[in-house]
């Protein structure tokens, strides 16, 4: 019974979910085949519902971000009388974890870190290293140092340590080393309460829209638990969008998308890629986990259990940029968008940790452990599997199912139903592609008016998005973890490229 509660066997308990699920659809389809079409109509038909659910959040998210952007935070902490007098007593420490990205890269970053219309002396910036990137990431630090160190209030390198025992490499053990280095060397030696400041991490390719820290600042301070909150921005894949390719892009987009749709549904938001939260509980929790791939979801469970469930994402509705997967070659990008989508599929790990604190925790509400728990191992058994139920299980009872089931009329008309609830469910898509024309940034100069064309109809390929970046490579992880040893994933760097400079705009989209 022990091994029950232990977290070997919620390590085993996703990837065994999938993989009968797998075997059940092949299974029903040869001795129930009856049963198993009926299943996939019903099953369609839901996946519709949900489709149009989503796109609901959806559209309600981007509306909500339109406005947002709108505003000008720095005079709406002025005029606020929540904000007023307060705002300007926060520190914004940001944490930029960096390996071996190029030095344009570092650099734009620091400099819409530096156009921010935010106080830039309220700012300490880190800028993390890892000591096995080499003399080449350190020197690219020393050049950031050199142009932007006087730039904010304080400005810190730090090397972190190869090989330090219990540490993966990775974000959460570079991070954690970051964290503590500045601790120690600026915020305890200056006296400043954790309290006062509020620590982003971020993506070293990750640009910072100039309202930020304002709509950070704003709500930080008028939340009812600031102090037992993660704040989310809405992650834009967009830096380099113009030179990705047609799956990358779709791909991209489909994450925001995914992220703005889970904007409106915040009982459901966790924290994902560049978020923030006060200093105050990362200290009291010790920081990230040193040992763990996902890194940025699992800092939001550290501190909903430590804080025995008081813990909620705050949606701010803005958003920050980031690089697309883009690699020199196309198949350098694919190989690139299955590593990365496996890395964020490996976030499954986060229900071996989660799972056993909660079995027996009278200190957690009965009800917010099944939600959350619920909405944890359904969110990764439906990344593993609606995808092939829906791609697959349509035609494998045809297959399967024997001469008798095949002269059937429901054998007959299955296909024909099928193709009309997805073609319904298509319409969600065409709202996808729709806002991913209006969320790309102005056009560079190489970039021809007829291509918004081209950058819609890429959106057909979702079924090859959902099936191999989606189901196969969350299967993978999820196998993976279940088989555990030799099989577990270290953490894997997205590399950054890029091939032309998409910061010469043209004047508009138009």
């Amino acid at each position: 019974m022990a091994f029950f509660k232990s977290p070997r066997f919620f390590e085993i308990l996703p990837g065994a979910l999938a993989w009968l699920t797998i075997i059940l659809m092949f299974a029903g389809s040869w001795f129930l085949p009856v049963w198993a079409a009926v299943f996939i109509i019903l099953f369609d038909l839901y996946w519709l519902l949900k489709t149009v659910y989503l796109s609901l959040h959806l559209r309600s998210g981007f509306s909500k971000m339109r406005a947002v952007m709108k505003v000008n935070w720095r005079t709406r902490l002025e005029e606020d009388a929540r904000t007023r007098n307060r705002w300007r007593d926060l520190y914004h420490l940001v944490i930029l974890p960096m390996y071996n990205e190029p030095h344009a890269v570092v650099r734009e970053t620091f400099q819409q870190l530096a156009a921010t219309n935010y106080p830039l002396d309220r700012f300490i910036v880190v800028l993390a290293v890892e000591e096995r990137a080499g003399e080449t990431a350190r020197e690219t630090a020393r050049l950031i140092e050199n142009e932007f160190g006087k730039t904010f209030f304080k400005f810190l390198i730090t090397v972190h340590p190869a090989g330090l025992l219990g540490e993966i490499p990775g974000k959460g053990s570079n991070e954690a080393w970051a964290a503590k280095s500045v601790k120690e060397e600026i915020i305890d030696p200056l006296g400043i309460a954790y309290e006062k400041i509020i620590a982003s991490v971020f993506d070293v390719d990750t640009q910072v829209f100039p309202e930020y820290f304002g709509v950070l600042a704003h709500a930080f301070l008028t939340a009812e638990k600031p102090l037992r909150s993660t704040f989310q921005p809405v992650p834009l894949f967009t830096n380099n969008i113009f030179e990705a390719p047609a799956l990358a892009r779709v791909i991209s987009f489909s994450s925001t998308f995914w992220q703005l749709t889970q904007q409106s549904r915040p009982e459901k938001l966790r924290s994902f890629s560049s978020h923030s939260m006060s200093f105050a509980p990362l200290v009291e929790i010790g920081f990230w986990h040193k040992d763990v791939v996902s890194e940025d979801s699992r800092i939001f469970w550290q501190c909903w259990v430590h804080f025995k469930g008081d813990w909620r994402t705050v949606p701010l509705f803005y958003p920050l940029s980031m690089d697309a997967n883009v690699a020199p070659t196309f198949w350098g990008t694919m190989v690139n968008l299955y590593k990365q989508q496996r890395r964020w599929g490996w976030g499954v790990e986060n229900i071996a940790y989660v799972f056993p604190a909660m079995i027996g925790n009278a200190a957690i509400p009965f009800g917010d452990n099944l939600t959350r728990g619920f909405d944890l191992l359904e969110g990764f058994h439906s990344w593993a599997t609606n995808s092939l139920i829906i791609f697959a299980l349509g035609w494998l009872p045809i297959i399967l199912g024997g001469q008798v089931f095949r002269a059937s009329l429901l054998a007959y008309n299955l296909p024909e139903i099928t193709r009309w609830i997805m073609n319904l469910a298509m319409l969600g898509i065409a709202t996808s592609a729709t806002l991913s024309i209006v969320l790309l940034p102005p056009r560079p100069l190489h970039f021809k008016r007829f291509q918004y064309v081209v950058y819609f109809l890429s959106w057909v390929l979702i079924p090859i998005t959902l099936i191999v970046f989606g189901s196969f490579a969350a299967l993978e992880a999820q196998t993976r973890l279940m088989l555990s040893g030799k099989y577990r994933l270290d953490f894997w760097v997205t590399p950054k490229h890029r091939k032309t400079d998409n910061r010469q705009p043209t004047t508009n989209k138009e």
